[in-house]
C-alpha cells in the first residue's frame, strides 16, 4: 500500500490496487489508525488466541492492506470518521476472519468481538451479536446487519434444480462472499480454511461461476496425497497459451483464477516439504516456473489463486512461505439460524405443489426435526481413530433433504408419509454410517425421540418393535422396475417378488448370479439403486469379504439399467491401462449417454496411484490430463447438437461444460471397500473425496434370518430324506456361526486379537458340509459297493468250495473202489 507512504498528496495504480489520491491529512489519519489499533490488536491475539491456522503478524497487515485498498473509495475518505469507520471494518476482518469455534468449544471469534468492543470504542458497533455480523455499508458509512447488504437476497426454489447447483445466501457466507469478491476482483489470493462439509468448496465454485467469462475464467486442481510438482505443473499449464517468446497467460486477455482444493494434502517428503506446493509458491511469488523438459524457464501472466484446505486433515498446515501470500478465512458450520433459512427455502419450495398438510408450519417442524436429529447424532457418534468416518457436517444435513426432495406430490397426499420418508433419509445418511448394530441401536432411540419431538402424532413404533417389526423403506422399485417413482414399499413380500422377478431377467442375458434375496440383502440393492439415480451419486459399500457388495450392485445397476463396468487385473496392468479405461467409461457416458457404473474393489487397487483419478472423478467429475487436446475436442464436439437443442451457445467452454455434466449424471462409482485393516483407513486420509463425496453403505454381519435363509437355500440342494433331519441341519448351521462368533469376541476381549467370522466364512462352512457330506457318502458308497462285492464273492467261493467238496467225494469214492 505504496498510498500510506510519505506525507505529499499520492495517486497510486498498480495491476493489484485500485487508483486513489490521498491528501496529507487523510495519510495521518489512516496512520493514526495504524497506530491506535494494530500493536494492541496483535499482541493480544498472540497472548489470547489460536487461529484455524497459524498466520504471521505481517500476514494480518497485508490482509489488512489488501482490504483498505479495495473499500478506500471517495466517500470512504471524505472524513476522518468515515476513515476510522472503514479501517475498524478492515481491521476486525483482517485480525479475525482466521478466527473460530476450537475443538474444545472455545469461541475465539466471539473472544475477539468482546475484546474489540472493549478495547476500541471510538467507533461504535451495534451491540448486539459479534462484531463479524455487520456490514459497513459504504453509502451512508453505517454499520448494518449483513442481511441488507446486496450479498444477501432471498431465492424463489424450484425443485427441478438440483440443490448443488443452489447456493442460499446466510449471513456467515454473505460476509466470506463479499471479501472473496473484493480481493479476487484485485487479484489478490484468498484461502477458505475449515473442516470438512462447511461449504468451502460450494462457496468459491459459486463465486468463480458469478464472474463474467470474457474477463475471467478458472481452472480447478485437486490435491491428493499423490500430487507432486509435475501433476501440479501439467494441471497448471493445461489452460494456458502462448503469448510471446517464453510467456504463457490465459486466452486472449482474460484472468486465471487457480482453485487449489484440498491443497494441503500432497505428500510430505523427507525434507519437510511439498513439491506441489513449493511450485505453487513459486508460481505466486515470481510468476515463473520451469519447464522440466527443456529446462527453460515459462513467465505466466494474468494468473492468481484461490485454496480451499481442512486443517485436520494432510500435513494440517502449509509452507508459511505460500501462506503469507493468501487472506485467511475461517469457515465454521452454519449456525441454527442460517441452516434454518438454507433448508426452509429448499423445503417450503418444493412442498409448493403439495396437499395443503403439508404447509409452511409442516416445513419448519421437520427441520427443527431434522436439526435436532443432526445435533443429537453428531455428539452421540464422535470421531475417533477407528471410526474416522464418524464425521458428521452440513453435507450430512443436505443429503437428508436432497432425499426429501426426491418425493412427489401423487404419492405423498398426507403428512404422516412424509415424516415416514424424512426418517427413512436420516437412517440412510446417518445409520448406514454406523459400524456395529450397537451402534444402530443407539442411532434408532435417537430418531425416535426426534421424531416425537417433532411431530408427536405420528407412530413409529411398529417400525422399530424387536419383533414382526415392519420394514420402513423408501426405493424407485416400489411398484415396478420400469416407473423409477420413489415410493414407500408396501411389504417384504412385495419387494422379494419384485427383485426376484429382476434377478430372473438378470440371469437371462448376463452370467447367471446364485443369489439368496433376504430382507437384509434386499435394503441393500434398494440403499444402492437409490444412490446411483442421483446425479454425482457414488456409493461407499464397506463390509467384510461375503457380504455381497459386487453381487449387489450388479443388481442394483441392472435395475437402473446401468451398465457395470469392472477393470480387468493382470500382471501387466498399468496406470496407463487404467487411464484407458476410464475414457472408454467417459465415452459411453458422456457421448453416448449410457448409465454406467465403476464398480471397483480393494483388491483391483494394485497401485495407489489409481486412486488419484477416481478421487478427481468422484469430486468434480473432471479427471485433469485423463485426455489428449484433439481428444478433448472430439468428446466437445459430439455435444454441439445437444447444446443446440437445450438453448446453449456450442462454444468450446458450453460443450466441454455439457459434456462434463454428462460425466456427472451418467457415470457413477462405486467402491466395495473391506474395514478390515488400516488400509482403508490409509485410503481415506489420502484420498477424501472418497468419504466425502459419496454415500457409505456399511455392510453389518448377516442376521440370523439371512444366515437361515442361505443355509436353507443350500440344503434344498441337498439329498436327505428325512425331512426332520433336514430341519435340523438348517437349524443348526446359523447356530454354530453364532456360537463360534461369540467365542471369537470373547477371545479378543481376552487376548486383544481378531478372528474374523465373515459371510465368506458361512459360505465356506456350507461348501465344507457339502464337500464333506459327498466325501462321506461316497466313502460309504464305496464301502457297501466293496462289502457287497465281498459277500458276493464269498456266496461264490462257498458253492465253489461246496462243488469241489462233492466232487471230491465222488473221485474219493472212485479212488477206493479202484483199490479194492
Amino acid at each position: 500500500a505504496s498510498w500510506l507512504a510519505g506525507n505529499a498528496p499520492t495517486t497510486v495504480c498498480s495491476p493489484n490496487s485500485r487508483a486513489r489520491s490521498l491528501t496529507a491529512e487523510q495519510t495521518g489519519w489512516l496512520k493514526g489508525c495504524f497506530d491506535n489499533y494494530c500493536a494492541n490488536l496483535l499482541r493480544w491475539l498472540t497472548i489470547n488466541v489460536v487461529s484455524v491456522l497459524p498466520l504471521q503478524d505481517m500476514n494480518r497487515i497485508a490482509q489488512l492492506l489488501f482490504m483498505l485498498d479495495a473499500l478506500l473509495t471517495d466517500t470512504a475518505l471524505a472524513s476522518q470518521e468515515n476513515i476510522e469507520a472503514t479501517f475498524c471494518f478492515c481491521v476486525v476482518w483482517a485480525m479475525g476472519s482466521a478466527l473460530t469455534v476450537a475443538d474444545d468449544g472455545t469461541d475465539y471469534s466471539k473472544m475477539f468481538s468482546e475484546y474489540f468492543r472493549s478495547e476500541f470504542k471510538t467507533v461504535k458497533f451495534p451491540p448486539r451479536d459479534t462484531v463479524f455480523e455487520y456490514w459497513l455499508n459504504p453509502d451512508t458509512m453505517q454499520f448494518d446487519q449483513w442481511t441488507k447488504s446486496p450479498y444477501f437476497f432471498s431465492i424463489d426454489y424450484d425443485s427441478k434444480t438440483p440443490m448443488s447447483n443452489v447456493t442460499v445466501p446466510t449471513p456467515e457466507t454473505c460476509s466470506v462472499t463479499f471479501w472473496m469478491s473484493n480481493l479476487v476482483d484485485m487479484r489478490r489470493a484468498v484461502m477458505l480454511c475449515g473442516p470438512a462439509g462447511t461449504g468451502k468448496t460450494q462457496m468459491v465454485k459459486g463465486l468463480l461461476s458469478s464472474q463474467d467469462p470474457d474477463t475471467c475464467i478458472s481452472t480447478p486442481i485437486n490435491f491428493s496425497f499423490y500430487t507432486n510438482s509435475d501433476v501440479c505443473y501439467t494441471n497448471m499449464n493445461q489452460p494456458l497459451e502462448k503469448k510471446m517468446g517464453v510467456t504463457f497467460g490465459p486466452p486472449g486477455e482474460r484472468r486465471l483464477v487457480y482453485f487449489l482444493d484440498d491443497v494441503n494434502l500432497p505428500e510430505v517428503d523427507a525434507y519437510g516439504t511439498q513439491r506441489a506446493i513449493e511450485l505453487c509458491r513459486q508460481q505466486i511469488e515470481y510468476e515463473h516456473c520451469y519447464d522440466m523438459t527443456k529446462l527453460t524457464r515459462r513467465n505466466i501472466i494474468n494468473t492468481q489463486m484461490m485454496a480451499c484446505m481442512n486443517p485436520t486433515a494432510g500435513s494440517f498446515l502449509i509452507n508459511p512461505r505460500l501462506q503469507r501470500w493468501f487472506a485467511t478465512f475461517a469457515i465454521g458450520l452454519p449456525g441454527p439460524v442460517s441452516l434454518m433459512t438454507i433448508y426452509q427455502t429448499f423445503l417450503e419450495g418444493h412442498l409448493k405443489n403439495f396437499e395443503a398438510a403439508l404447509d409452511d408450519k409442516f416445513a419448519m417442524a421437520l427441520i427443527k426435526g431434522a436439526l435436532a436429529l443432526h445435533a443429537s447424532v453428531a455428539s452421540t457418534f464422535r470421531k475417533t481413530a477407528a471410526n474416522f468416518h464418524y464425521e458428521f457436517n452440513i453435507r450430512h444435513i443436505a443429503n437428508v433433504f436432497q432425499g426429501l426432495l426426491v418425493a412427489q406430490p401423487d404419492q405423498f397426499p398426507e403428512p404422516e408419509k412424509f415424516v415416514f420418508l424424512w426418517i427413512h433419509e436420516s437412517e440412510r445418511v446417518y445409520g448406514d454410517r454406523l459400524v456395529s448394530l450397537a451402534d444402530l441401536e443407539k442411532y434408532n432411540a435417537l430418531a425416535q425421540a426426534a421424531s416425537k419431538k417433532a411431530f408427536p402424532s405420528v407412530n413409529l413404533a411398529r417400525f422399530y418393535g424387536k419383533e414382526k417389526a415392519e420394514p420402513l423403506v423408501f426405493c424407485h422399485f416400489a411398484e415396478n422396475m420400469s416407473d423409477k417413482i420413489y415410493d414407500m414399499v408396501p411389504s417384504v413380500e412385495h419387494m422379494s417378488k419384485t427383485l426376484t422377478e429382476a434377478l430372473h431377467e438378470y440371469n437371462e442375458t448376463n452370467a447367471a448370479m446364485d443369489l439368496v434375496l433376504f430382507e437384509d440383502a434386499m435394503k441393500h440393492i434398494a440403499r444402492i439403486v437409490r444412490i446411483i439415480l442421483n446425479p454425482m451419486g457414488h456409493a461407499l459399500l464397506v463390509g467384510v469379504g461375503g457380504s455381497g457388495k459386487q453381487s449387489l450392485t450388479k443388481l442394483a445397476s441392472f435395475i437402473c439399467v446401468y451398465s457395470p463396468y469392472q477393470i480387468q487385473i493382470s500382471s501387466t496392468y498399468s496406470i496407463n491401462d487404467f487411464k484407458e479405461d476410464l475414457k472408454i467409461m467417459h465415452t459411453k457416458a458422456g457421448v453416448k449417454e449410457e448409465g454406467i457404473t465403476f464398480l471397483i474393489t480393494d483388491s483391483q487397487i494394485t497401485n495407489e496411484r489409481f486412486l488419484i483419478f477416481v478421487n478427481d472423478l468422484m469430486a468434480s467429475a473432471e479427471v485433469p490430463d485423463l485426455f489428449a487436446p484433439d481428444e478433448v475436442d472430439t468428446m466437445a464436439n459430439a455435444q454441439v447438437s445437444r447444446c443446440k437443442a437445450a438453448g446453449i451457445v456450442p462454444d468450446k467452454k458450453n460443450l466441454w461444460a455439457y459434456f462434463i455434466n454428462e460425466i456427472k449424471k451418467n457415470l457413477h462409482v462405486v467402491l466395495a471397500f473391506s474395514p478390515v485393516g488400516d488400509t482403508f483407513r490409509n485410503r481415506a486420509k489420502k484420498f477424501p473425496a472418497l468419504v466425502s463425496c459419496s454415500v457409505i453403505d456399511w455392510f453389518q454381519p448377516w442376521p440370523k434370518q439371512a444366515l437361515f435363509a442361505v443355509g436353507q437355500k443350500f440344503m434344498n440342494e441337498v439329498e436327505i430324506k428325512l425331512d426332520s433331519v433336514r430341519s435340523a441341519i438348517e437349524r443348526f448351521l446359523p447356530y454354530s456361526f453364532g456360537v463360534v462368533q461369540d467365542l471369537a469376541d470373547k477371545f479378543l476381549k481376552i487376548d486383544r486379537r481378531y478372528v474374523y467370522m465373515t459371510p465368506k466364512s458361512y459360505l465356506e462352512l456350507l461348501k465344507l458340509y457339502g464337500g464333506l457330506l459327498d466325501k462321506k457318502r461316497t466313502a460309504q458308497d464305496e464301502g457297501i459297493e466293496r462289502l457287497s462285492n465281498g459277500l458276493t464273492k464269498l456266496n461264490e467261493t462257498a458253492k465253489v468250495v461246496s462243488k469241489l467238496q462233492v466232487d471230491l467225494a465222488v473221485m474219493v469214492e472212485d479212488a477206493e473202489k479202484k483199490k479194492e
